[in-house]
């Protein structure tokens, strides 16, 4: 079961769709529903986890720039790094 496969709802009346496959919510076993809520409280915790790694990354590029600003010859820096990039990439 991968998560771009699977849909959950919580109403009882509710159609759940895992691999493809619909469940009726109100005929779930009350484990499946709990693992269920499981998936769902992991899917939010990536989701918060990415935002996080998101402003991280954002972070760090801001404190990469200020670094090549505060290099003695930030335009050789700047040339440096970019070259670098290229060559990595």
């Amino acid at each position: 079961m991968t998560e771009k496969t699977t849909a959950f709802k919580t109403a009882d009346d509710q159609v759940v769709t895992i691999d493809g496959i619909d469940y009726r919510a109100a005929d779930l076993s009350d484990d499946a529903k709990q693992q269920m809520m499981n998936l769902k409280v992991t899917d939010e915790e990536i989701q918060r986890l990415e935002r996080s790694l998101s402003i991280a990354r954002t972070a760090r590029s801001a404190y990469g720039q200020a670094l090549l600003d505060a290099m003695p010859n930030p335009e050789a820096a700047r040339k440096a790094a970019t070259e670098n990039a290229a060559k990595a990439g």
